[in-house]
């Protein structure tokens, strides 16, 4: 088995930004590792899919076992798998909370530890999470706590993560983006959306994929926050 291409494990790797991750990758002869509850098989030998909940430590497990048994190592992890769910902050319920909790937090911090402890058999690797603007920058109109609550702490606990391991040869960062076209947003509340930008638009998927990809291949970034986000954390 050859192990001279690069391994990344995708979560969230369905749909949406997380396929867009996955087609890049596979672009720059990256082998693929890609997880999410209804990930589909696929016919590239390159490609691993793992399906299953990233909030069940299971999976994870399942993930990273699978990822090494079939190429050897891993270099990247793109946490890209989240939820947002935008409601005012007394109407949220012990079940809304439980969720944030359990997809946000505990699927980054299973994966993530079980990738890192990969990671340092080989005294290199990469951390990427995506997290959201919103932590940085709240907007009225948009509540959003549970949002900052979770992905603002991914946001810490990158920084945390980039100091602990920057003598190891492991770089962590985040990409926080502002409103993305993607399949999470209805066409018909783009114009809306993207009145919340500085710039006047929504981003693109893209857009959060180019900022992936430039930090994978940023070996003296470290414990960086990359706003793609249209402005929104600089202020109106």
């Amino acid at each position: 088995m050859s192990t001279s291409q690069k391994v990344v494990v995708v979560t969230g790797a369905s749909q949406g930004i997380g396929g867009e991750l996955v087609n890049a990758f596979r672009k720059l002869d990256y082998r693929v590792v890609a997880t999410a509850r209804s990930v589909k098989p696929s016919d590239d030998p390159s490609i691993l899919t793992v399906a299953g909940d990233i909030a069940d430590p299971a999976t994870a497990q399942r993930v990273i076992s699978e990822a090494v048994a079939r190429f050897g190592r891993i270099d990247t992890l793109v946490n890209n798998a989240g939820i947002f769910i935008a409601k005012p902050f007394t109407r949220y319920t012990a079940e809304d909370y439980a969720t944030f909790i359990a997809v946000n937090v505990s699927g980054f911090f299973h994966i993530t530890q079980l990738a890192i402890a990969e990671m340092e058999k080989h005294g290199s690797g990469h951390v990427v999470s995506i997290t959201t603007s919103l932590a940085d920058h709240a907007i009225d109109g948009v509540p959003s706590v549970l949002a900052s609550l979770t992905k603002g702490g991914l946001n810490a606990a990158t920084k945390s993560l980039a100091i602990e391991y920057a003598k190891k040869g492991i770089r962590a960062n985040a990409v926080s983006p502002g409103v993305i076209k993607s399949p999470m947003h209805a066409k018909e509340t783009h114009e809306a959306l993207g009145a919340l930008h500085p710039v006047g638009h929504m981003g693109e998927m893209s857009d959060v994929v180019g900022a992936v990809l430039y930090l994978d291949a940023a070996p003296f970034v470290t414990g960086e926050i990359l706003h793609v986000d249209g402005g929104q954390s600089a202020g109106h």
